[in-house]
């Protein structure tokens, strides 16, 4: 479950990082920052499932800046 969640969210970021990249259109930064967000945080939970606790803490920590700039970013749109 936590791998599929994982390739969703990549793949939604790579999406919208690709339509940025194509149409010029950087309105969608957020978004993709949310999303790359996303996945580091289901990084962090398998990575607590394999007992590595320090390295998911990090990812947690990562995940929480990440959702801080993708609120701040939607607040200036």
């Amino acid at each position: 479950m936590l791998v599929f969640l994982r390739i969703i969210f990549l793949i939604v970021a790579v999406a919208i990082a690709g339509y940025g990249l194509i149409s010029n259109n950087f309105d969608f930064q957020p978004f993709m920052i949310l999303a790359l967000g996303l996945s580091i945080l289901v990084m962090g939970l398998q990575e607590f499932k394999k007992n590595k606790k320090r390295q998911g803490w990090l990812m947690i920590i990562v995940f929480g800046f990440s959702l801080f700039v993708s609120i701040r970013g939607l607040m200036l749109f």
